[in-house]
């Protein structure tokens, strides 16, 4: 079972920005940032697999947040900048010791979650 424990969270004013970390309790070969605001389904938003560290990233944030892992600590960033309102969410890590097919980016990709912690975007 590997565990993940995510913090970093808070609230922050729009454009402003806020980094993530997930600390896994061991290496997996893929991990990845989902959010999922109330009322919405879970949203794969970024993903860093393989040692070579591929990286996949949803539209709407694409040149705003960094993902990003240290292998030798077993953990994964999320820089996120030009934060907007819609932004808002809880933020979930998840993982998975397999890479599936393409880019890695849906639940059904992962095995294991953490807990969550909140971003709030306020305009």
């Amino acid at each position: 079972q590997v565990q993940l424990v995510e913090s970093g969270g808070g609230s922050v004013q729009a454009g402003g920005s806020l980094r993530l970390t997930c600390a896994a309790s061991e290496y997996t070969a893929s991990m990845a940032w989902f959010r999922q605001a109330p009322g919405k389904e879970r949203e794969g938003v970024a993903a860093i697999v393989g040692r070579a560290g591929a990286l996949f990233y949803v539209d709407s944030v694409q040149g705003r947040f960094i993902i990003s892992r240290d292998i030798s600590k077993n953990t994964m960033y999320l820089q996120m900048n030009s934060l907007k309102p819609e932004d808002s969410a809880t933020y979930i890590c998840a993982a998975d010791r397999r890479v599936s097919p393409g880019p890695n980016i849906y639940p059904s990709d992962y095995t294991y979650w953490g807990q969550g912690i909140q971003v709030t975007v306020s305009s």
